[in-house]
Formats: C-alpha cells, structure tokens, sequence
C-alpha cells in the first residue's frame, strides 16, 4: 500500500512518490524560530513530521528520503529578543537552538538532513531577491527595502484561498506606509539602527543595507538544498497564509516552475478545550511537563493521539492516559520477551501490517495506535504461540513502533527511575514526621492538615503499618 496524504492546494488524498529520476524524496518542513522555548504546540507539528520521515523511510529506504527543516535565526522576535537580552544575535540564537535541539532528542525526532539558519543562507535570499527585481515582481520602497508585487502572481491565493475571503490586513508596522499595495510583503527591510541594533548586510542591489523578510528565508534554502521544485512542503495549519502563499509567489516567480507538488499542514493543539496561554496557566515546554516528573516519551505519545489534520486537545490526564498506554506495551513486550524468549531480531511478521497501513492512509495515527493494541491484545504466550511465532510478532510491533518513534526501552528505563526511592527534602520530610506523630497520637484532625500541606507542596505521603513513605506527586 502505497502513502498517501491530503494535499492542502488540491484538497484531497495524493500519493506520495519522488519526482526526479534519481528516485529521492525531497520535502521540507519549516522549523522553528529560535528565540524562545518550543512549546508542545510546536512540537505537536514537529513530531507529526518526524512519523512522516520515518514512513517516507520505510516506503522509500533511507538514502532515498531528503528532509530540510530550517531555523529561522533573524526576523523580529529574535531581534527583539537582543534587545530584551542585550545579547549579541548570534548567542541568543546559539542558546535557544541548543534548547530545541535537546527538546528534540528527548522526543526522539530524527535530525533533519539539512537544518539550515536563515543567517548562513543571505547570499541566496540577496541572489532571489534580485531575480524578482529583475523580472518585475519586486520593487523597491522609498526607504531602501524591497517588496514583492502580489499582483503580478496570477495564482496567489491559491493555497489559502485568500481570495474567497477578504484580505485581512496583518502588517501593522510603519514600513506598510512604503509599499505600493497592502497585500505586497517585505522581501527585505532596510536597516533602522533604533529597531535593528547591529543585525544588518548589505541588501540586493539598488535597495539598502539590512536583513530579509520572514518569508524568503524558506524559498532561498529550500532552492539552494532540494531544488527549484520539491515534492512535498509541510507545516502547521497557522503557516499556511500568508507565509506558504507568499513562498508559493516567490519561487515560482524567480524559478519559472512549481515550487512543491504536495503541501500538507496539521492542525493546531488546544491545551484544556483551548488555545495555549501563559495568564491561562495552561502553556507547556517539555521542560515544563518533564519537570512535574512525566516522560519525554509519554509527551510524543500524548502528542500522536490525535489525527494530525484534526484539533488535538491536550490536557494532564491524556498525558497519563498516554504514561499508562506506553507502560503497558512496554512491560508486556518485555514479558513476552523473558516468558517466551523472543528474539526481536528475527524478520517481522505481517501481524501490524493494519497499523502501518494506517500510517499509509493520511497518517491516521490514532487508527494505528488502535490497530496495534488490537493485535498486541492477541499475543499471549497460550498453547500453540510458539517462539518463532512471538519472535516475529515483536519484531513485527517494533517496525511499527518505529515509524511512530515510540523507544519503549526509554519507557521502562523512566519506569526504574520513577520507582527509584525519591529523596524528599528536610522542609517535607519534617512535616511528614509531624503528621505520623499526630496520627500516632490520634489527632486525625491536625493529621490531615499536616497531610493537605505535604499534598499542596508537592509530596503524597502512604502510610504503612510501622511507618510512612513519601513519593512525588505529578502534575
């Protein structure tokens, strides 16, 4: 069964093959701006990408898949955030990519092929930006920056759809007054020393020194590392105008051919019914939920529960629904492993072919996760489950596991650390020995005050015959 993903310019299902006669498949999916923590909004996005890596892997053979994901290293936020730091561009950037990057390997996502910085790639965006001038689809403004001219791509709109709909106006700041339309957007922007600090090159020719738009980053990588045409784009749904309408526009102006046979965008994540926010008490970085003690693993699961062109609502108890699921495959393979002695090595079976077909199908990640509890529900070591049997099953259920990302051995080694003895600190331990000797002398009154204090610092303390234990609460 061949992969097939929604197209979002098409709007409908589209196999996914290589385009170019060497048989490679080349996709790019846009990454993050590194000025702050990825949240696991963002990450939802990452990892949906990282599952279609695998897929493309396994469909295609690892040397015959091509992923760029890039950074984007210089733009507003991260030149705002120089001058909230009043730190140089480049170690702010160095700080916030180092982040993701360890955020990344905790998830267990593959490292991109190419992960180009907008900063490393000038060249090209100056070199683009210059064909643009060129061919008339770029002018230059009063004050030195270069816009690109809407009107002169007949097909922009295509993708959004933005001309079934009003065009809202989103460019609020003072450059909007040097363009000569409303829809135009900034190919670069001139250098303004109060704004920009010491973050500026020298511009196309004809136009003023300072630093690209958001939206040539994209179109200049892409071309330099897959091509003028790709075969796929993806991206989260909230990039899909104006930045992917405006990376359409662009390239195929500059390049004369189409820029990507196939676009796909997930959906956004709600935490709590809705969206993420910092006064809500409801926005999470991996450090945040890693912190209230659940696993890097857990959080991918809980991130995968959901279909990716669907609405995920995210909450702590899918977290521990997902804790619970993955602990759950993880203890019972291992039983099967030791009861039956298994050897995973063997070559896999055809038991969860249904969930990888699954994956095949618009990556219906939630149909797969369906499919292998099924199948795993059925591997039970009765009579006639021989060991060559179960051998194949787990290696079968270990390719599937794979393509999701799913490392059940990091599961197990969280479940040891969990179930290593937590040392509480003096402050806990103190108002634990107060309460066991309030509840010794009958005081279940002052008993279960002292109990609600360890409860709102954090601690859960189990009473025994001959004494307590504490352990940490989670969430």
């Amino acid at each position: 069964m061949a992969i097939h993903l929604y197209d979002s310019l098409e709007r409908k299902l589209k196999e996914l093959q290589p385009a170019q006669p060497d048989g490679v498949f080349r996709f790019y999916n846009c990454g993050p701006t590194v000025y702050a923590p990825a949240h696991i909004g963002n990450f939802r996005t990452f990892v949906i990408n990282d599952v279609l890596r695998r897929l493309l892997e396994l469909e295609f053979g690892k040397d015959k898949v091509k992923h760029v994901r890039n950074l984007t290293d210089v733009d507003d936020r991260t030149i705002g955030q120089t001058q909230v730091e009043k730190r140089p561009l480049g170690e702010i950037t160095e700080k916030w990519t180092d982040l993701f990057h360890a955020d990344c390997a905790a998830l267990n996502c593959l490292r991109p092929h190419h992960e180009p910085a907008a900063t490393g790639y000038i060249k090209e965006q100056v070199n683009m930006i210059e064909v643009l001038m060129q061919k008339g689809h770029a002018y230059r403004a009063a004050d030195g920056s270069v816009y690109f001219k809407v009107s002169s791509f007949a097909d922009y709109g295509r993708l959004s759809r933005v001309k079934e709909r009003e065009l809202l106006v989103t460019d609020a700041t003072a450059d909007s007054d040097h363009k000569n339309s409303v829809s135009d957007f900034a190919l670069w922007k001139a250098y303004k020393p109060e704004e920009d600090g010491d973050v500026k090159w020298p511009g196309p020719r004809g136009a003023a020194e300072g630093r690209p738009g958001w939206h040539i980053e994209c179109s200049a990588m892409s071309k330099a590392l897959l091509g003028d045409t790709i075969d796929l784009h993806t991206g989260g749904e909230d990039l899909e105008f104006p930045h992917h309408e405006n990376e359409i526009a662009q390239s195929e102006c500059c390049n004369g051919v189409p820029f990507s046979r196939h676009w796909y965008h997930s959906k956004h994540l709600l935490v709590d019914g809705t969206t993420m926010s910092k006064s809500r008490g409801n926005y999470y970085t991996l450090g945040d939920l890693t912190a209230k003690g659940y696993s890097a693993m857990a959080v991918r699961y809980a991130l995968l529960m959901g279909h990716p062109r669907k609405q995920l609502n995210f909450t702590l108890n899918s977290l521990h629904a997902a804790t619970e699921a993955l602990e759950e495959l993880a203890l019972r393979r291992q039983a099967l492993i030791q009861d039956l002695k298994a050897d995973p090595s063997v070559p896999p079976s055809s038991r969860f072919n249904g969930a990888l077909d699954a994956l095949r199908n618009d990556l219906n990640v939630p149909a797969a996760l369906g499919a292998i509890f099924s199948q795993f529900n059925q591997m039970k070591p009765s009579l006639g489950y021989s060991r060559e049997q179960a051998s194949a099953d787990i290696a079968a259920l270990d390719r599937v596991l794979l393509v999701l990302g799913v490392d059940l051995p990091a599961v197990l080694q969280h479940l040891a650390d969990e179930s290593a003895p937590t040392e509480a600190p003096t402050e806990i331990t103190a108002l634990a020995d107060k309460r066991w000797a309030a509840k010794q002398a009958k005081d279940f009154a002052g008993a279960d005050a002292l109990r609600k204090e360890l409860t709102a610092a954090g601690w859960a303390m189990l009473d025994g015959k001959n004494g307590y234990r504490l352990e940490r609460l989670k969430g």
